[in-house]
């Protein structure tokens, strides 16, 4: 007589069974990351934004034909090589606030395009 070998039916259950529980518990969070990756994308163009700042004014500061203006705190997005990303938008408000020349002004912010409870800050300093 010949043993056959294989799986039960009841086996089989239980291993559905515990493949629905694990991807009950995985599954928010895997929901949540996009909340995630819209703050770090907000945060990440805050960065680029102070960096190019940054930058900015220390070409301008050493040669006056190169570089831009800053003299709001939106204008800083025209030191940003590429422009900004149509995901994020420098917050209305914040925009138009003045940035002194030689002065630093670590309070521009910026916000998702679509979520506006999403913001991260960034510094802009001033050059003429």
């Amino acid at each position: 007589m010949k043993k056959q070998a294989g799986f039960t039916l009841i086996e089989l259950v239980m291993v559905i069974v515990i493949l629905g529980v694990l991807a009950a518990v995985a599954l928010p969070k895997f929901i949540d990351i996009k909340s995630d990756a819209q703050k770090a994308a907000v945060a990440g163009v805050a960065g680029a934004l102070s960096s190019a700042s940054a930058v900015n004014y220390a070409a301008r500061k050493a040669n006056s034909t190169k570089g831009v203006a800053i003299t709001t705190c939106g204008t800083v997005a025209n030191a940003l090589q590429g422009g900004m990303p149509a995901t994020v938008v420098i917050t209305p408000a914040i925009a138009a606030s003045a940035v002194s020349a030689d002065t630093s002004v670590s309070s521009c912010t910026v916000q998702d395009s679509v979520d506006s409870t999403i913001t991260s800050t960034y510094t802009a300093i001033g050059i003429n």
